[in-house]
């Protein structure tokens, strides 16, 4: 177990989370038919999103709600989601980063939702 300290610490992150997603019955297929052959390049989007908000590294570039919005997902869902990502965090890191990555990661899956609901209610677009 050690601190997220630098890009290799978040790409073992990234990929590993992202494995136990691509093979889980709930999540997998929402990401598999949404993602298809394009896992290399969701996985390097993730990985530098990831460094941007742990490591303060500027790499990601993009609005990371946009392509969530048509997801069939349910509360049910960004609760496994965060399991998923929360035993992942656990099972290879600690420390101050780790604490921030599930902080974040939670407050996202939250904000996602609200998003989401909103959108669905009938708005015309998307809060941002």
């Amino acid at each position: 177990m050690r601190e997220i300290s630098d890009i290799e610490d978040i790409r073992e992150l990234v990929h590993g989370f992202y494995s136990r997603i691509r093979e889980d019955d709930l999540l997998g297929p929402v990401f598999n038919t949404r993602i298809g052959d394009r896992w290399p390049e969701h996985l390097d989007k993730m990985v530098r999103f990831w460094q941007t908000v742990l490591l303060s590294e500027h790499t990601y570039q993009g609005a990371p709600f946009a392509p969530h919005i048509h997801l069939p997902v349910e509360k049910e869902h960004f609760d496994h989601w965060l399991e998923l990502f929360f035993e992942t965090v656990d099972a290879h890191f600690t420390g101050t980063k780790a604490a921030e990555a599930k902080w974040r990661a939670n407050k996202m899956a939250e904000m996602f939702q609200y998003k989401i609901a909103y959108f669905r209610s009938g708005q015309s677009s998307p809060l941002l």
